[in-house]
């Protein structure tokens, strides 16, 4: 034992010594270099330069300007880089501080929710009241209870809980099977008669023709013509209330429109907008979603996912990521981290053009179907009418039947072929082939709604082609918007095209 312990105290003495030899040669070399060792620097150059000519002295101040402007340099950075990994290393620390407590404050909200409604439940019972006569969306059980507790998704197991057991099926009556004329009337005389709303024909046509042509309609033209109205009279209409979701000016991704999962809570952010849209696949009925006042973001940031989605000409590809894993407690439509969009419901953007707001791209406008609200449709004086039950299958059915009973045709085929050659050579504008599908279901619908279909072609080319003329150099052009207008007057019919007539005489008075 003596032998070991005289081992280990010298063994300990010599790591010591180790440990300080190596701190002494650092300060002695730090030393060396920044102190002792200048003044050799000094004596060597002075040895030299006695022997420097004119040229030598003349390299040697340029050489010691550029390596002290390049020491300089280093310093700088050196001291720029210490200062900002300094600040960078407080910001993380106080984000990981204020992170932190926005889970704890999250996890109390939860808890504070849960107590006050047992509260709210003790005192009910204590007047002798059901609490569930009142509280449809609360859990049916224990089980059902904690499911919620547990589930990342507070407010789509709300979503399960309400429809479970429940009958979605929508009941047509013989009234509710209408054609495409009669349903277009029929809403007329619902929103004047129920409402105090009043909307054009051509209007409304043009409405029920896009709804067959995109998921996406765009509402647009000055305050006050009824545009966000529309989709909240088309609920009533359908009997099931259209969701209003105000665009706001800060969203800028997908995020803003549908949640996000809070990684230190493990909770998902549910919005309304997802809250309505995961609503949605539960039913079988004619349903709307209104993003109003779209364009007070820029819509290809928030909106991006669902335009590319809905281009996929296979329907079960329709899926949103939600989340990027699966819980057994997740809702039962958000299948492994997402969500198929439901085919019953249509996304309606309302949209003014003012300097609050941006301009609507290309992008988007290709993809959805514009629909212009410039003026107020005059008084309707329409009898009591009630609204309709219809499922999306047999209005998908109308739009079908009407495709097939009103093709476009050929000569008119021929006479949109030369109109694009037209344009194309002017205006180096082209239909395209997403364009040209657009307008196969757009017209025949828009014939079927009661229109005619030079009707139907004048509308869609305004609103599809002529409004890109808004991005060209137009006071070069004059000669060829009056060749334009010509040109559609020598192919469809004098002043046949009269809302493109219209449209580019206006864009002639704004030069």
């Amino acid at each position: 034992m003596v032998e070991f312990s005289s081992y280990y105290i010298n063994f300990i003495r010599n790591l010591f010594e180790n440990i300080g030899n190596f701190f002494k040669h650092l300060f002695e070399a730090f030393a060396d270099l920044f102190f002792n060792d200048v003044v050799k620097y000094f004596n060597q150059f002075f040895d030299h330069s006695q022997f420097f000519n004119v040229l030598d002295w003349l390299i040697a101040i340029f050489v010691f300007i550029v390596t002290l402007a390049f020491l300089t340099f280093l310093g700088i950075r050196l001291y720029q880089f210490i200062r900002k990994y300094i600040r960078f290393a407080k910001k993380e620390i106080e984000k990981d501080v204020l992170l932190e407590e926005v889970a704890i404050l999250s996890q109390k909200a939860v808890e504070l929710t849960e107590e006050k409604n047992k509260i709210l439940q003790l005192k009910m019972e204590s007047f002798g009241l059901n609490p569930d006569l009142f509280a449809d969306k609360t859990p049916k059980s224990e089980k059902e209870r904690k499911k919620r507790m547990d589930s990342r998704f507070v407010k789509l197991i709300s979503v399960d809980e309400q429809y479970d057991n429940q009958l979605t099926t929508v009941q047509m009556s013989e009234d509710d099977m209408l054609n495409l004329k009669d349903l277009v009337t029929r809403f007329i005389n619902f929103s004047a008669s129920r409402l105090n709303l009043y909307y054009d024909r051509k209007v409304i046509s043009s409405f029920f023709a896009g709804m067959a042509t995109s998921k996406i309609l765009i509402l647009e033209g000055i305050s006050g013509t009824g545009k966000t109205s529309l989709p909240y009279a088309m609920g009533k209409f359908f009997q099931f209330d259209a969701s209003i979701i105000p665009v706001q000016p800060s969203w800028r991704d997908r995020a803003e429109m549908i949640g996000y999962l809070n990684e230190f809570t493990k909770k998902f952010n549910e919005t309304d907008f997802l809250k309505d849209l995961y609503e949605r696949t539960y039913r079988e009925d004619v349903t709307f979603m209104v993003l109003d006042e779209m364009n007070l973001a820029r819509i290809e940031y928030y909106f991006a996912e669902f335009l590319s989605i809905m281009e996929m000409p296979n329907i079960n590809d329709w899926k949103i990521d939600i989340v990027p894993d699966t819980q057994p407690v997740d809702p039962k439509h958000i299948l492994n981290g997402k969500l198929l969009l439901p085919q019953n419901v249509w996304f309606i953007g309302t949209a003014n053009k003012d300097d609050s707001t941006f301009a609507i791209t290309d992008k988007v406008y290709d993809r959805a179907t514009s629909i212009e609200m410039n003026h107020k449709a005059p008084f309707v004086d329409a009898p009591y009418t009630e609204g309709v039950s219809m499922s999306y299958e047999y209005i998908d059915t109308l739009f079908e039947k009407a495709i097939k009973e009103h093709p476009i045709s050929p000569k008119s085929l021929a006479n949109l072929e030369k109109l694009d050659d037209f344009i194309a050579q002017n205006f180096k504008i082209t239909f395209g082939n997403r364009i040209m599908k657009q307008i196969k279901s757009f017209v025949p619908v828009y014939i079927a709604c009661g229109g005619t279909e030079i009707e139907g072609f004048d509308y869609i080319i305004t609103r599809k082609i002529l409004r890109k003329f808004e991005s060209l150099n137009l006071p070069f052009l004059q000669d060829e918007l009056e060749a334009l207008i010509t040109q559609m007057d020598r192919l469809f019919g004098k002043n046949a095209f009269s809302t493109a007539i219209e449209y580019i005489n206006d864009l002639r008075k704004m030069i």
